[in-house]
């Protein structure tokens, strides 16, 4: 596990948005790691550590140029494959759920799409897998429809829900992602 300053994440949550929070945090990580998760270095991280950089991934790939942008620069594998839309349902929702018997609705409807946009990505994996000039790599907004779709519903309908809510998850559990 990564340790950061907590003092100075204290003080970092109360001056900035939860984005750029979440940023700082993250960018922390990196920085630990040495710049990039390698598959020699993913152990360096703790499990929640690498959910809160999943996020981190999604923020900025899915604002930059929606999920088939996260998919194209090779995050597909990290965040879709691996246990982040489970962790989002289960551990986060739990977390952040009134009581401990109820899931977060939010954090709910955010895992159904990370689980709805990897459905999407299974189905056409061969087309976004291959090599794309810049053309083609803009023509697949308008021929995957849907996946594109959905980078819109993150952005209007999860995005500013989910990114305070993760913001302050960090911060009132601060051992567990420092």
């Amino acid at each position: 596990m990564v340790h950061l300053d907590k003092q100075q994440a204290l003080g970092k949550y109360e001056e900035l948005d939860g984005i750029s929070f979440i940023r700082w945090i993250t960018d922390g990580y990196l920085s630990a790691v040495g710049g990039a998760l390698t598959s020699q270095n993913m152990e360096m991280l703790s499990a929640e550590q690498h959910a809160v950089l999943c996020y981190r991934y999604v923020l900025d790939e899915v604002m930059e140029g929606g999920f088939i942008q996260l998919i194209l620069n090779g995050y597909a594998p990290y965040v879709l494959e691996g246990p982040f839309p489970m962790v989002v349902k289960k551990e986060w929702g739990a977390v952040l759920g009134n009581d401990k018997q109820e899931l977060s609705p939010v954090m709910k409807n955010f895992s159904k799409l990370l689980y709805d946009v990897k459905k999407e990505y299974h189905k056409h994996q061969d087309e976004l897998s291959r090599e794309l000039s810049d053309e083609d790599f803009m023509a697949l907004y308008e021929q995957l429809e849907d996946l594109n779709e959905m980078g819109d519903d993150f952005l209007d309908d999860h995005q500013e829900e989910v990114t305070p809510l993760v913001a302050k998850m960090i911060v009132e559990n601060l051992d567990q992602y420092m």
